[in-house]
Order: C-alpha cells, then sequence, then structure tokens
C-alpha cells in the first residue's frame, strides 16, 4: 500500500479495522457502535432464519412432489391405455406432446405455468448479499463482511469520491476476506437501488439526516422476504420539533407527548409502509429501536397485493389532550368477515368528543402512525439468546443486551405510553413508585409493562378513565393543595372515582429484568456522547456543548500553535471587507 499511515489513525471496531485522517475527511462516528452491533446481531439471526425457512419451504415441496408422483402413479395405467398409439402407428414423445399442449393453452395458462418453472425452490441457498447504500468510511461494510457467519458479498456505496476511495483504502487494510466479499462504488444509491431492483437479501440505510429521499427505491432493491434496516437521526423533525417538515418528509404529524420518541419510530414505519404499498409490497417490523439521538427500525419486506390491503388495519390516528396526558387511538381502516369473504372499510369514529372527558380541554390531532406491533418477541429472543452467547464479539455489549432485555418485557400490542410523572405534574401531586402503581393497575385487571423508550414511561392496555381514576383514589390518601377551579388537575379530580383501587404489591409487579436486578438503562459511556461533526467540518466554539469546552479549547489551541487560524475566527475576520 501506497498509502503513508503517519496522516492516518488506526481505530478498531470488532474485527474491523479503519484509517480515519486527522482532518475529519470522512464521516466516522464513535456513537454508532451501538447501532452497528445490533446491526449484526439482526443481521445474524435473518440468515438463521432465512436458512430454516428455506428448509422448510424445500420440505413442503417434496412432500408435495411425493404426494403428485403416487397420484400419477396410480394414473399411469389408463393413461397409457389411451394415448399409446397415434393416427399414423407412432409413439409420441410425452416432453413434445406436452409443450405443444402448453403451447396452444391459453395466453394466462402459460404464463401461470412459466412463473411455477421459474419460481421453483433451489436446492441450495445463495449466500445473502448485502447493499449498504451510504457507506463512508466503509465500516460497517468490512464489519458485516468479516463477522457475520454465512453472508455473500456486501456492496459499499457512496457519491463522495473521497468517501470511496477511503473505503477501498479500508477494504484494503482489512486483508483478504474484505478483499474478497466487500465492494466499493462511486454511485448515487437512490439511482443504483433503483437499477437493481429485488437483488439484495438485505439493505442498510443509515443516512445523517432523513431517510426519507431513500426509501422509495430501497423499498424496489430488497427481495421478497428480504430485510431493510434503517435510521433516521433527524429527532427533532420526527419528534415534534417541525411538524410541518415532518409531513412533508414522512407523511405524518407528529405530537410532542413523553412518548415522541415511540411516536418517530412509528411515524418512520408507517412511511416505509406507504413506499412499499405502491409497489404491492408490505413489511413486517421485526425490531424497532430508539437508542441515544436516534431511531432505527428492522423490517422485512414481502410482495402480496392482497396482504398490501391490511395496511389501514395497522395505521392510526392520535388524539392527544392539550391539557391533561389523555390519549386516544383512531384506526384508520376495518374489516368485516362474512363466510369466507372479507370486506374492508374505513374506521369507525371519531373516538373522542369535541373536549377531553377527564379534564375539558381540546385535543390535538397527530398520525397517521403505524400502530401494529413494532417488535416480533419471537425475533427479539432470538437476538438477545445470540448476543448473550457471544458477547466477546459485541463491543457494545453491555449496551444491547441491556436494551434488547427490555424490548423483550414490552406489551407487544399496546401502541405509546403514559408517563406518571406527567400524570402526577397535571395533578400537582407526589408520585406513586412505579411499583405501586403498576400493582393497582395489574389489581384492576389490566397489563403493564416498561418501554425501551423512556426508563419512567409505562405502557398499558388500561383505558384512560382507569388510569385517571386510580390516580384520584392516589390522591384521596395524599392530598394536593387547593388549585384554581379551571386547571385540569382540578376538573379530573372534582369527578369522583368509579373503580375503587387498590394498591397492594402485585406479585407482576416487577419485570423478571427488574427482579433479577439486570441493568435496563445504562448511562452514556463518556461524557459529551452524541452526533459528531459530519466530515469536513472544523471545529469551532460552537461546537462546546457537542464536545465540551476543555476538548474545544484544547484543539483550538493545537490549531493555532501549528498556525492555523480556526474557522470561527476568520469569518469574524473577513465579514467587514466584504461589506465595505
Amino acid at each position: 500500500m501506497s498509502t503513508d499511515l503517519g496522516d492516518y489513525t488506526i481505530i478498531k471496531e470488532g474485527e474491523a479495522e479503519i484509517l480515519m485522517h486527522a482532518k475529519n475527511e470522512v464521516f466516522y462516528n464513535k456513537t454508532q457502535v451501538n447501532n452497528r452491533d445490533i446491526s449484526i446481531a439482526v443481521l445474524r439471526t435473518f440468515i438463521a432464519k432465512q436458512k430454516e425457512e428455506h428448509e422448510t419451504r424445500l420440505a413442503k415441496r417434496t412432500k408435495s412432489a411425493t404426494k403428485v408422483s403416487e397420484m400419477d402413479a396410480s394414473e399411469d395405467v389408463p393413461k397409457e391405455a389411451s394415448n399409446g398409439s397415434s393416427v399414423n402407428g407412432e409413439i409420441s414423445n410425452g416432453d413434445c406432446e406436452e409443450d405443444k399442449v402448453s403451447l396452444n393453452e391459453p395466453c394466462g395458462v402459460l404464463e401461470e405455468h412459466v412463473k411455477t418453472t421459474e419460481g421453483k425452490e433451489p436446492a441450495q441457498l445463495k449466500p445473502p448479499k448485502v447493499l449498504e447504500a451510504l457507506s463512508a468510511s466503509g465500516l460497517r461494510a468490512l464489519r458485516y463482511a468479516r463477522e457475520v457467519e454465512g453472508i455473500g458479498k456486501v456492496v459499499a456505496l457512496d457519491n463522495d469520491k473521497v468517501s470511496v476511495e477511503a473505503c477501498r483504502r479500508n477494504i484494503k487494510f482489512n486483508g483478504s476476506v474484505a478483499c474478497s466479499k466487500v465492494e466499493s462504488h462511486l454511485a448515487d444509491a437512490r439511482v443504483y437501488m433503483l437499477t437493481h431492483p429485488k437483488e439484495f437479501d438485505a439493505v442498510d440505510l443509515d443516512p445523517y439526516g432523513s431517510p426519507s429521499v431513500f426509501l422509495d427505491s430501497a423499498v424496489q432493491s430488497v427481495v421478497d422476504g428480504g430485510m431493510l434496516m434503517c435510521t433516521a437521526t433527524d429527532m427533532a423533525v420526527l419528534c415534534g420539533g417541525n411538524g410541518e417538515v415532518c409531513y412533508s418528509k414522512y407523511g405524518s404529524y407528529p405530537l410532542r407527548g413523553k412518548y415522541c420518541h415511540e411516536m418517530a419510530l412509528r411515524i418512520l414505519l408507517a412511511c416505509i409502509e406507504s413506499h412499499a404499498n405502491r409497489y404491492k409490497r408490505y413489511i413486517v417490523p421485526v425490531l424497532s429501536v430508539q437508542i441515544d439521538f436516534y431511531v432505527r427500525v428492522f423490517v422485512r419486506i414481502y410482495s402480496s397485493a392482497s396482504a398490501m390491503k391490511n395496511t389501514p388495519l395497522k395505521l392510526s390516528y392520535v388524539y392527544q389532550c392539550i391539557g391533561c396526558d389523555s390519549f386516544h387511538l383512531q384506526p384508520i381502516g376495518r374489516t368485516i368477515t362474512k363466510n369466507t369473504s372479507v370486506r374492508y372499510l374505513p374506521g369507525f369514529g371519531p373516538v373522542v368528543p369535541q373536549e377531553c372527558s377527564d379534564c375539558g380541554k381540546k385535543f390535538n390531532m397527530g398520525g397517521p402512525i403505524w400502530s401494529a406491533p413494532i417488535h416480533d418477541q419471537e425475533w427479539v429472543a432470538s437476538i438477545l439468546e445470540d448476543v448473550k452467547s457471544m458477547k466477546e464479539r459485541y463491543p457494545a455489549y453491555d449496551r444491547i443486551s441491556a436494551l434488547l432485555t427490555t424490548i423483550s418485557e414490552e406489551l407487544p400490542d399496546v401502541p405509546l405510553f403514559l408517563s406518571l410523572h406527567n400524570l402526577c405534574a397535571t395533578l400537582k401531586c407526589t408520585s406513586p413508585s412505579a411499583v405501586i402503581f403498576r400493582s393497582a393497575v395489574i389489581n384492576a385487571g389490566y397489563r403493564i409493562s416498561g418501554t425501551h423508550v423512556n426508563p419512567l414511561g409505562l405502557k398499558s392496555d388500561a383505558p384512560m378513565d382507569v388510569i385517571w381514576d386510580i390516580m384520584r383514589c392516589w390522591v384521596k390518601n395524599h392530598p394536593v393543595k387547593a388549585q384554581p377551579p379551571d386547571q385540569p388537575g382540578s376538573v379530573i379530580l372534582a369527578k369522583e372515582p368509579v373503580l375503587q383501587a387498590n394498591f397492594a404489591r402485585a406479585v407482576a409487579s416487577l419485570s423478571k429484568a427488574q427482579a433479577k436486578k439486570v441493568a435496563r438503562f445504562l448511562p452514556n459511556p463518556e461524557r459529551h456522547w452524541g452526533p459528531k461533526l459530519r466530515a469536513g467540518r472544523q471545529i469551532t466554539t460552537k461546537h462546546i456543548s457537542l464536545l465540551g469546552a476543555e476538548v474545544v479549547n484544547g484543539i483550538l489551541n493545537q490549531e493555532q500553535e501549528d498556525g492555523a487560524e480556526p474557522e470561527g475566527k476568520r469569518q469574524k475576520t473577513e465579514e467587514p471587507t466584504l461589506d465595505s
């Protein structure tokens, strides 16, 4: 290699090593180690599941073929008697005769015959082909190639020449395994995916910002039953900071509730589903996570015009009261089943009156969001088992195992969650412990669990009137100061509880992980853990909030010693000359 290693820092993550230039020419984000680790874990499970599904299909096909051959054997004698001789006294060639019949059949039958012959399951499954659509340094692609057993080709794309050069340099630096499996191309990811339809078993989208512009081409490039892995880091937009921007990018309006990070996940899933539906495809989420400053979803994509019709059943609008913490979901569609026929109809509505029945305030409306399950618990259990079995191979093992443990205990069929602190803030009362509140909900006959998105979040299938009844009973035992009568808390407490809450500690009030004192929410491994500067940006005093005053001052002092002038100061001296 002709590269002067003196200009580079060697960064090792997992089994891959990359060369990072001192000038921050190519984007590398240390904090995304959690993202890369969990992606590798999901990819390992996906390859194992793909093999299982392939073997199951082959077994079914063999079984059906055996039945057909048995039926043919029983019908062979009468067929030979009728077809054994032709008019000219010659024995006809069975294959040719079959071809003639199929060619003379109507067009639809011929097409169906071609489809069945083309769609035959190969005896051996090809190694999965993976596309990393936005590769930058190529670290993720290299880790896939070196750490995921049974993987085939990994295609790494980038439309920046410097990034592609860096990626190719890193491929060579990682030796023969990387060179044989990873290939890097200078290309626009959107064009490349559009020109390679249904080619990749897994497509990975991890952009710096929103993935919305890549989704339409990404859903087309995944094979039937393949995996799409997608990250969104524009959390300010997805969490309601700029609702109109979120609607323009994702086709959904966000709400600024405590559940906004889970709503961000569900908005992204609804957006992917809408793009897939345009091509008679639909998604099945296997894992959806919110970590640090981004959301990441793993979905399988299937083709089916009939199954695609179920999409409105999986989407809902959200009504959020502006006075209290109450929220309600309005499904977009419903079905009526009669005998074997299914009719698809609009959802019943409205689910809420003009004013909140709890506090009398108005509702904000958001959505549509994905209201079906966002995880497949069987997959989560498999991924967690895999991670625990090879913990030394995951640099971020502690964090991802804690995350997967929490996800494994979430209620799968309950969209969004409540915040106990928000409920108490509305009523201006002291907060019950999570165990006491959970016990009251369980004793009332409902389910409740935590959520991986927020340590204080609680998912429950109890309706809001039951939740407020429990809080009214709590306030009776723990009185609050008098409040103005028009406050939401005063309106809620003015009503008598219908349900008499039982705060006796329930057996299931603690999850298994909590009972075993397994860590579920870990602190950041170092200070200022968060998104790093985009490639090519120089560090200035503006970045104190990201890196800390000491780090920024140290870098700026070093630049001045080397004779370089900081970007921030350079702009200030240039501005007056431009005005004059």
